[in-house]
């Protein structure tokens, strides 16, 4: 007699490991799910309820509830759900601060680089503005993550943001941000069209056609801090084509992309008044150049709906509770 054979033994798979909480995984890492879902991260920073980041801690700590239900990380979820924050959550957010810094020459927006210092170096409570009302006390650990939320050149001076805040990020430099920045733009009118500053951000020192005295031929124009009482040097405005004008509010490209439309007019014979939103690396000094003009000068003083105003150069304030960008 025979042995029969052994029937097969079938088991079942083994469940695949449960994921790690962020940041080593997620349930979910799609910003879009099937059928219109969301990522609740993305979601909540939509709403403005507070950035990805911020919005992952919180659900890790189990500080968001949907439709009633604590939230889970990484989670798809539809536009009309209802998204409830614990106290904890706002309170945490409440201690966020922004800062506004009117930068000066010769610092840079972020990160030390070559040998320059960064603007966050000025936020100190000896540089803080006087008339400051906003009813914050400066401590050292404002100091831990407060980013710049945009950049200015370290030729440029102005109104420069340092934020805490995920929302307040988003709203200024957010891939979808379309927020109004103004520039009071000094230049001189050389009449060379440099063309090269269409796809180099480095082309954009194009030296006037007589050198200043006391520079060699050829050297940039050292570029200056503007003040309202600086004396007028030359009629830029008489001599500039209306063209010339017109191109400079729409019709140039940087880097093969067309520009957005831009507000550009004369603060005065010497300067010109831009309106932009979007931000291109040194954008505003490589238009000019395309249409034959040298900037010499360059302030920021108004971000969406907050203004530089009387804000010293090299100090700086908070962003106080009642003011939205």
């Amino acid at each position: 007699m025979t042995d029969s054979p052994t029937p097969p033994v079938f088991r079942r798979a083994a469940p695949p490991p449960a994921k790690a909480p962020i940041p080593a995984g997620q349930s979910n890492t799609a910003a879009h799910g099937a059928g219109g879902t969301l990522r609740l991260n993305k979601r909540m920073a939509e709403l403005g309820l507070a950035s990805r980041r911020e919005a992952d801690e919180w659900i890790g700590k189990g500080w968001v509830k949907v439709n009633g239900r604590v939230a889970e990380m990484g989670m798809q979820v539809t536009p009309d759900v209802r998204i409830e924050i614990d106290k904890q959550a706002t309170g945490a957010q409440a201690k966020q601060v922004t800062v506004l810094i009117n930068k000066p020459l010769g610092l840079v927006s972020g990160q030390a680089e070559d040998g320059h210092e960064p603007a966050i170096t000025l936020v100190q409570p000896q540089n803080r503005w006087a008339e400051d009302n906003a009813r914050f006390f400066f401590h050292p650990s404002q100091l831990k993550s407060l980013v710049p939320a945009g950049r200015l050149d370290i030729d440029s001076t102005g109104l420069l943001v340092l934020t805490q805040d995920g929302r307040v990020a988003r709203q200024l430099i957010g891939e979808d941000a379309v927020m109004e920045k103004e520039y009071l733009v000094r230049v001189m009118y050389t009449g060379v069209l440099n063309a090269a500053a269409a796809d180099s951000a480095a082309a954009t020192y194009a030296a006037a056609p007589t050198a200043r005295a006391g520079t060699r031929p050829g050297a940039p124009t050292q570029l200056s801090r503007i003040d309202d009482d600086d004396p007028v040097t030359q009629d830029v405005q008489s001599v500039f084509p209306a063209d010339k004008l017109a191109l400079l509010r729409h019709g140039l490209s940087l880097d093969g992309q067309p520009l957005q439309r831009a507000k550009v007019e004369w603060q005065n014979p010497e300067q010109l008044r831009f309106v932009l939103t979007e931000g291109k690396k040194r954008q505003i000094r490589r238009m000019c150049e395309q249409v034959g003009l040298k900037v010499v000068g360059l302030k920021r003083v108004r971000i969406g709906n907050v203004m530089l105003g009387h804000l010293p150069v090299g100090q700086w304030r908070y962003l106080a509770p009642h003011e939205r960008f």
